[in-house]
């Protein structure tokens, strides 16, 4: 049975910045992941990492923005913690080979984000993520010996002892099939949002809310889940995402009368307002029939206000997706875009060390609500938090792996995991395909769960996905064998994707408020007498139960939300 202090799930940036913190302090440190580590979500990343690098700039100031960001919902506590550490983490990675762009001085290049006061986003063209995690890759190579690598692997259960505390997990090899016992003192989940719940998203196939559903499952508290943020750009014909880079560098939102409608919103940040204030213009524009496109359901953003040679430069790759995939040249004409879903600002609910309710169990990155995005994210603070609290994370479970004994986990679990993979091999025609039940999850959330919410939509998509649960019992696979078998897997990823869309509603039918990402029309104010807290859903016998928790604030009070 493979035993170590440190076993983190997930191998994108939370993941792979936890396991270089883990070792760098002793720990025996392994890393899993389902897919090969740089093709990790974290590779599509683009626009940059906010800190304030600047001599002109504060990290009081980038906390403030990302307060005023999450509508007042974000823990101050921990924003404040990301924030001030933000520049020394950026240096760290600029020390160990990310190649940041320069200006003409010679120094750290920032540019414009939404929602914040200043220019503060470092960045790698438009690949900033894929940089940064080929580079943190190179580290885990590098220190080989400290880290053992288990990449593609599985999870299917986290394991508990007697008394609760999480000992390791259950992973099947997708090379071979096998099934395996892994023994941890700490286990650190890194393994990203639950993006694919909706259609069309930004995110990966991968990021199916793994972590987010088994933490779930034994018994850790969710929260935050109805904040699901719709970024502003993303294609209209497939949901591939434009950056916001693009509106940084100063392309403009434009909709069917050539109007730059953004004056009306936002006049004071325009297009560079928060993501929840743009995303909710575009869609009123395109609702009351300003969209363009053969069906007016887009909104054009136009590149082509920034001068050829700089977008070529700073936005080569969605020069390339514009051709790749809308057949449009972004320099020489508009394209259209969208809202599309983009992240989950909720997750598995954490202290500022990653450490959640459960002993030995630990959350960074998007799988975890710290929470420092509360009801809505700044551009480009994502991967500050998956580098901050990855490595906070990492260096608080090799502590407490230090003075403790290796647990034996129980090895029942295995044999009900295996026979549950065996059941869903042996399954007959009678049910609907797993790609069916997944198409209509993702349809009803971005029907009912997106932009703009209402409790008939609400209650309709709870009904839905409840009826899913169901179906999903009976979900049959085409393959049946044990090599890279991945329609098993979509099967068990199923089910996660179906336990975060039923917390994801649940909380958003509790929040009788808008906040941030959660516009509710029948409930159009911000209300801060009564929803002032986090919503946190626990798992219950008859599905998701709801609490309370109330919000950290330490400087800055509740205030009219305006850009």
């Amino acid at each position: 049975m493979p035993a170590h202090d440190v076993l983190i799930i997930g191998a994108g940036l939370a993941g792979q910045r936890a396991a270089l913190a883990a070792a760098t302090s002793g720990s025996s440190v392994a890393i899993m992941s389902k897919v090969h580590p740089v093709r990790s979500h974290s590779v599509a990343a683009a626009g940059g990492i906010n800190a304030a690098i600047n001599v002109a700039d504060d990290w009081r100031s980038h906390a403030y923005d990302t307060v005023k960001g999450s509508d007042f919902l974000g823990d101050q506590d921990a924003i404040e913690i990301m924030c001030s550490e933000a520049p020394g983490e950026v240096m760290h990675l600029e020390h160990i080979g990310v190649t940041f762009h320069r200006n003409e001085k010679g120094e750290l290049d920032l540019r414009a984000f939404g929602g914040a006061s200043m220019n503060r986003t470092a960045y790698v063209a438009d690949i900033t993520g894929q940089a940064i995690l080929h580079v943190l890759y190179e580290q885990l190579m590098k220190n080989h010996e400290r880290v053992e690598r288990y990449e593609e692997w599985f999870v299917t259960s986290l394991l508990q002892d007697d008394s609760g505390r999480c000992c390791g997990v259950i992973a099947r090899d997708v090379r071979t099939g096998r099934m395996e016992v892994f023994a941890a003192k700490n286990v650190i989940l890194a393994c990203g949002g639950a993006g694919q719940t909706y259609r069309p998203t930004t995110n990966a196939l991968i990021v199916t809310g793994d972590g987010i559903a088994q933490a779930y499952r034994v018994g850790a508290p969710l929260m935050d889940m109805e904040m699901v943020q719709y970024h502003p750009t993303t294609l209209v014909e497939n949901g591939l995402l434009i950056t916001e880079g693009a509106r940084g560098e100063g392309a403009v939102l434009l909709n069917s009368e050539g109007e730059r409608f953004m004056e009306k919103y936002a006049p004071n940040k325009m297009e560079l307002a928060s993501r929840d204030v743009v995303s909710r213009a575009e869609q009123t524009e395109i609702l009351e029939g300003r969209g363009v496109g053969a069906h007016g359901e887009g909104i054009y953003l136009d590149i082509t206000k920034v001068p050829r040679k700089r977008t070529l430069e700073a936005l080569r790759e969605i020069v390339n997706i514009g051709k790749d995939f809308a057949g449009v040249d972004i320099t020489r004409e508009p394209i259209m875009i969208r809202p599309g879903q983009h992240y989950i600002m909720g997750g598995v609910k954490t202290d500022v060390n990653g450490a959640t309710p459960i002993e030995g169990l630990y959350a960074a990155g998007e799988v975890a609500c710290v929470s420092v995005h509360g009801g809505n994210r700044l551009g480009a603070n994502s991967l500050l938090d998956t580098l901050i609290f990855g490595r906070r994370a990492g260096e608080h479970a090799a502590a407490r792996s230090s003075s403790m004994a290796m647990p034996t986990p129980p090895e029942a679990q295995l044999r009900d995991d295996a026979a549950k993979i065996d059941s869903i091999i042996a399954r007959d025609r009678s049910g609907r395909r797993v790609s069916e039940i997944k198409d209509e999850l993702g349809d009803t959330m971005n029907k009912y769960v997106a932009v703009y919410r209402d409790e008939q939509g609400l209650d309709k998509a709870h009904e839905v996905v409840r009826r899913l649960k169901d179906e999903a019992q009976s979900a049959y696979i085409d393959d049946r064998g044990t090599v890279f078998n991945q329609d098993v897997l979509g099967a068990i990823e199923l089910g996660y994707m179906l336990d975060c869309a039923e917390a994801i509603v649940v909380a958003a039918l509790e929040r009788k408020e808008s906040r941030g990402a959660q516009f509710r029309t029948d409930y159009p104010e911000r209300n801060d007498d009564e929803w002032l807290k986090h919503i946190d859903i626990t798992v219950g016998t008859d599905g998701p139960q709801v609490s309370y928790s109330p919000v950290t604030i330490t400087q800055w009070q509740p205030e009219e939300r305006k850009y």
